[in-house]
């Protein structure tokens, strides 16, 4: 296997809300997505999911907070923690969470998607 770089995968999608599949690590999928705009509030019940930055700056709007994050920078929402990203230019994240996490946990929304296409 060959190194991996972010920004050659970055530059092959522009579908944002659409998680991209780069590697699955130890029952971890590692996804790349680029966002703008809101998302939907959802909570994963079962699994701990991270953001990474890695251009542009993630708001995401807790129950009770904003958490914002910025390049370089990651959160980790805690299970069954109800949150909603959004960003207002477009961001480029890495996400790290279990394989059995779905895109909009407990919510089913128009921008659900049910399997991630490995690119």
């Amino acid at each position: 296997m060959d190194a991996i770089n972010l920004q050659d995968k970055f530059s092959l999608f522009t579908d944002q809300w659409t998680p991209k599949k780069i590697q699955e690590l130890n029952g971890q999928q590692i996804l790349l997505a680029k966002i703008q705009g809101e998302f939907v509030f959802h909570k994963h019940d079962d699994e701990d999911e991270l953001f990474m930055v890695i251009k542009g700056q993630l708001a995401l709007e807790l129950r009770d907070r904003t958490v914002i994050v910025n390049p370089g920078e990651f959160y980790m929402v805690p299970r069954g923690v109800e949150h909603k990203p959004s960003s207002k230019e477009e961001t480029h994240l890495m996400m790290f969470e279990p394989l059995s996490t779905k895109h909009t946990g407990d919510v089913v929304a128009d921008i659900t998607v049910n399997t991630y296409e490995e690119i």
